[in-house]
């Protein structure tokens, strides 16, 4: 006869349990196993510049007057300073070159040059040699900044905006990283990359739970403009609704066993 009267209280605690159960797709690299010493990446793909890319080009050399010419007048007093402060925050402190829809630059005394399609190294290299071959400078020393490069993080993440992009091959981890990780409520089984190929924007998809997926991902590296959007999961579109979060509150589960309790005392007396 006791054991009746304990029942009610057994079903109250196996539903407020199951209530309180972890979810398994929570945790990143689940399938990662803990005597794995390396793990395959996919192949880098190196930012290339595009038309409507901003790009800042320094050149130093012995010579301050020779320096004065290849430089835009604001990009000349910041010679010997960095200047991925400017290409991170893209607050326009420096001049730089916007590439116009043939790929192009004009650069001062070289005229028109075509950088789309090149990464900011081979632009290094390439003005290097013709400033040399051209007996303009003996041992110029150029650098390449990106100025409004970005990627976009909306979704369920702590701070969805656009960040810019300052050195080469960010990842979509660093991406996560910068918009302050994913939110509890933020799926991380099917995040999803835009990326403009051919004139079009082909999605992409990448689940952070299993290691290869997302290593081995063509979006693993992201480029300029990709956007990534991370999908809110089950329980947070029951929120977005009006009587949405009824199903998982506490107090429907305390109803709900309390409205078994009443009808197993009922049915056992």
């Amino acid at each position: 006869m006791q054991t009746r009267h304990f029942l009610p209280f057994v079903l109250l605690a196996i539903l407020l349990l199951s209530s309180c159960k972890t979810p398994k797709d929570i945790s990143y690299f689940q399938d990662l196993q803990p005597d794995v010493k390396s793990l395959s990446i996919g192949p880098s793909t190196n930012i290339r510049i595009r038309p409507k890319d901003q790009i800042s080009i320094l050149v130093n050399t012995p010579d301050l007057k020779l320096t004065n010419l290849f430089n835009l007048p604001q990009a000349s007093q910041r010679i010997g300073m960095q200047s991925s402060t400017a290409a991170t925050n893209g607050n326009g402190n420096l001049s730089g070159y916007t590439v116009d829809s043939e790929g192009f630059i004009n650069f001062p005394i070289m005229g028109k040059i075509k950088v789309a399609g090149l990464t900011r190294e081979e632009i290094a290299d390439y003005i290097t040699r013709e400033l040399i071959s051209r007996e303009l400078v003996k041992d110029p020393v150029v650098t390449v900044e990106y100025m409004n490069l970005h990627f976009a993080v909306l979704g369920e993440v702590s701070r969805p905006g656009r960040y810019f992009i300052s050195y080469d091959n960010p990842t979509l981890l660093d991406a996560l990283s910068q918009a302050g990780d994913l939110t509890i409520q933020g799926r991380r089984d099917n995040i999803l990359v835009l990326r403009e190929e051919g004139g079009k924007q082909v999605p992409h998809r990448v689940n952070l739970c299993h290691t290869d997926s997302l290593l081995l991902s063509p979006v693993y590296y992201l480029q300029q403009n990709d956007v990534v959007y991370v999908e809110p999961n089950v329980m947070r579109k029951r929120q977005s609704t009006v009587n949405g979060n009824t199903v998982v509150s506490t107090s429907f589960w305390l109803s709900l066993a309390s409205f078994f309790t009443t009808i197993i005392v009922l049915i056992t007396n």
